[in-house]
């Protein structure tokens, strides 16, 4: 039994079978993380989600903004972008059963390893957060996207302001932050405000910004974490943290990593991807 963890598949579901394949994936013995960004801008959107569902138990998904974006698309909440490629979802037979799926997928996972834990999320966590503060907001959104008015919180959902955690934020603005950091966050301010205008690797933060990993004295340092969203940062490999979009749908590959006896033992794994779009 293997446990791997792979990066944004963002509609590359060839790119998935070839990655599966090589890692001798079996889904009756191992189990495999994905980091979110299931669909969007690759051409088999729906093809990775009904593969996700035949192996539901085995393929083990979060939540990233383009699912999110998928669900609000799919409920008129927003408009496609001339870049989605949506549609063989949006027009499928299974429409509906995919997009309740989806809904009930989460935004943070912890896995215990042994002596320890690894927490998986998308985009990053804020640093007033503990890894028990992560979880516990995520809950909270994730109460919401399953419950009976997923389509006023879709309505809600979008927006940058506020930009920084307070622990007595209420209503949209409390469930809009936790939504941005674990599904948007690359860069914030030493004080833990969030940045969504810059998409830069890590050696080009601009002026002020730290990238969210990198904040002195956060508070889930230590804790292992896995993440995708930013494709512009590739492959991270730290001790406490495992960066994986390694921009499979611009060109770049589909990573995985497989842990041995201990989540301080890693394998990397990758299948080359043609490029589906252009950056920018």
């Amino acid at each position: 039994m293997s446990i791997y963890c792979i990066g944004d598949i963002q509609g590359c579901d060839n790119a998935l079978d070839r990655l599966l394949a090589h890692m001798g994936y079996s889904p009756s013995r191992d189990t495999v993380y994905l980091l979110g960004d299931l669909v969007n801008r690759g051409p088999q959107s729906a093809a990775v989600l009904r593969r996700c569902r035949t192996h539901e138990g085995s393929l083990l998904p979060l939540l990233g903004n383009h699912d999110l974006h998928l669900l609000a698309v799919a409920h008129g909440v927003r408009k496609p972008s001339r870049r989605d490629t949506l549609a063989s979802i949006l027009e499928a037979p299974d429409r509906d059963a995919l997009l309740d799926w989806l809904r009930h997928q989460p935004l943070v996972r912890q896995v215990p390893y042994g002596a320890d834990a690894l927490l998986l999320v998308h985009a990053g966590a804020l640093p007033q957060w503990s890894a028990a503060d992560v979880l516990r907001h995520a809950a909270e959104v994730e109460a919401v996207l399953r419950g009976p008015n997923l389509a006023d919180f879709l309505q809600e959902m979008y927006g940058n302001q506020p930009a920084q955690w307070h622990d007595d934020l209420r209503g949209s603005d409390r469930l809009r932050v936790i939504v941005n950091a674990l599904t948007r966050l690359r860069f914030c301010t030493p004080a833990g405000e969030m940045d969504f205008d810059s998409a830069e690797s890590a050696a080009q933060a601009p002026a002020g910004l730290l990238p969210w990993f990198d904040v002195p004295g956060r508070r889930t340092a230590g804790a292992p974490i896995a993440f995708g969203h930013w494709s512009t940062l590739g492959r991270m490999n730290r001790p406490d943290l495992l960066a994986l979009d390694t921009g499979c749908v611009w060109g770049g590959c589909l990573t995985a990593v497989r842990f041995g006896a201990t989540l301080a033992q890693r394998e990397f794994i990758h299948v080359n991807c043609p490029q589906a779009q252009q950056p920018g």
